[in-house]
């Protein structure tokens, strides 16, 4: 039957009264066939029993009989696939074009299940090149020689005919179009390859964003509720102050009111007693009975019993100093809290603590390193080293061999018995010859110490600084991306100073400034020590 099917066109499975594919195919007397039901419906509508291609007149309405042949090709064709938009159609097909399955190099034809029978059965054909279908296929073919394309000139990088590789590219690398083939999928393969392993890196990314944006909300969560905390705490001491200040100057003002009632009830009553003595002395001044006059005078003349009330006098209470004491007990209140807040944003800076040790390729000449790179101090005799670009030649410093591009990070250095030191961080490119002003313009954030009691950031100008206690050791911690930069009194759990908003786009090199000697008076060394965590 495969072979009678390659033999049949599409047009011989179409019912030529509804022009589709026979639905149960049957055969007249004179050799046509239709589907059932439209030769029967045909016959319904005229008066005459007539073939509809031959015309051929029948007296007595036949007896149809299956065509059994044309109703099993006929289901072979529409098992088929008709060709949809963006499909690619059988070339041989005529009328409703069906899905190719296979297009030939050779004969640059697409064809159906049906049409492709040949390459599959006949000898000659089988040689051909069949590969999956595709449109086009004259953009295969050479346009100059109108040979197929079965070669690549490497040379060139395009497809070629063996004709071209006679003539324009003669001397040229050329391959056969499968061996190219090969390396490009090859290569297809490896770039996939690094795209997946691109995308795998890409989603780890994702992944590692969404876990910091995670602990950044717990972050957030905490120091908001750390914040409420501390910030309620302060309100309800403002309020209590407030209303012990209130309740202080009304219990003042309550006193001098009772002290003034009683005074005045006092004078009320004396100037009742007066009256009635006034009364009576009037009385007995328009007496006409000189007896009488004469025996009361001794007791009226008397000057009734009276308080002396010389100097009494009811002063307004002085509330000079009832604020500022209130501010001040408040201040004290606020500076605990301050503390409070201060030792836990110590403890946790000292997470990002890191092993820190000096670099001998930076020390200044004078300056003397200790074995294990944790100590420097300034020496008498300047010692013979070579001038390299990273040694500093006028300025007492020295440099940690660690550098810092990203993150965070933490180190103490002990400062103990030094009038005068620098300490900070500084940026890869900063100028180390000659003498050096820091400054976060030429690429250092330090701070230091001058004369035994002066600190200063050095902040270009520099900025004086007030600390409430001689800090011992001090503590620096840095954040890359934040652009922060801040120094701690470490035993007072005191912040010195931060450097704000800067801007860093180089390493970053913990800076160490011990300083000149000074005769003896600044000899102590910087030590770098291991970080205790703040319990």
């Amino acid at each position: 039957m495969s072979a009678a099917s390659c033999l049949l066109t599409e047009d011989q499975f179409l019912c030529s009264i509804c022009l589709d594919v026979f639905t149960d195919p049957v055969t007249t007397p004179c050799g046509h066939n239709f589907c059932k039901t439209c030769i029967t419906q045909h016959w319904d509508k005229n008066d005459k029993c007539q073939c509809p291609n031959c015309k051929k007149t029948f007296n007595t309405r036949p007896e149809l009989q299956v065509n059994t042949f044309i109703s099993e090709m006929a289901a072979h064709s529409s098992e088929q696939q008709v060709s949809k938009p963006g499909e690619v159609p059988c070339d041989v097909c005529t009328g409703t074009k069906l899905k190719a399955l296979k297009s030939c190099l050779v004969c640059l034809v697409s064809y159906c299940e049906t049409h492709l029978e040949p390459h599959l059965t006949a000898k000659q054909l089988k040689r051909h090149q069949l590969i999956d279908p595709v449109e086009n296929l004259e953009d295969r073919m050479c346009t100059k020689h109108d040979k197929l394309l079965e070669l690549f000139c490497k040379t060139d990088q395009m497809c070629v005919c063996m004709i071209c590789t006679y003539s324009d590219h003669k001397t040229h690398d050329v391959v056969p179009l499968k061996e190219e083939y090969e390396g490009k999928k090859a290569e297809l393969g490896k770039r996939d390859a690094e795209i997946q392993q691109m995308i795998q890196k890409r989603r780890l990314m994702i992944e590692e964003m969404k876990r910091s944006v995670e602990l950044s909300k717990k972050d957030a969560d905490r120091e908001i509720a750390a914040g409420v905390q501390v910030f309620s705490a302060l309100k309800e001491s403002v309020e209590r102050s407030q209303a012990e200040l209130i309740d202080t100057i009304k219990e003042r003002q309550r006193e001098t009111e009772k002290q003034a009632e009683g005074f005045i009830k006092e004078l009320e009553q004396e100037i009742s007693e007066l009256e009635k003595r006034s009364s009576e002395v009037e009385q007995l001044s328009q007496s006409e009975d000189h007896h009488h006059l004469l025996q009361s005078f001794p007791s009226l003349n008397a000057a009734p019993p009276t308080k002396n009330w010389t100097g009494v006098s009811i002063r307004p209470p002085s509330y000079e100093g009832t604020v500022v004491r209130a501010v001040n007990q408040l201040e004290e209140t606020l500076s605990k809290q301050m503390k409070k807040l201060l030792e836990v944003e110590l403890k946790r800076v000292q997470q990002y603590a890191v092993d820190v040790t000096l670099d001998p390729d930076t020390v200044y000449p004078y300056l003397i390193l200790s074995d294990d790179g944790k100590q420097v101090k300034h020496g008498d005799v300047k010692k013979k080293l070579p001038n390299n670009p990273e040694r500093f030649d006028k300025c007492a410093c020295v440099l940690a061999k660690q550098s810092f591009s990203s993150g965070r990070f933490y180190y103490e250095v002990q400062v103990k018995e030094k009038t005068d030191w620098d300490l900070g961080v500084a940026r890869e490119s900063i100028n180390r010859k000659g003498h050096i002003t820091a400054s976060p313009q030429n690429g250092y954030w330090t701070i230091c110490l001058r004369n035994e009691n002066e600190y200063r950031a050095c902040a270009g100008p520099p900025v004086g600084l007030s600390l409430k206690s001689r800090p011992e050791k001090v503590g620096v911690f840095v954040d890359y991306e934040e652009g922060l930069v801040s120094f701690y009194d470490v035993d007072a759990a005191a912040l010195i100073y931060s450097f704000t908003g800067c801007c860093f786009t180089q390493k970053l090199y913990p800076l160490f400034g011990p300083c000149v000697n000074d005769g003896g008076k600044n000899s102590a060394p910087l030590i770098i020590s291991p970080v205790n965590h703040t319990e």
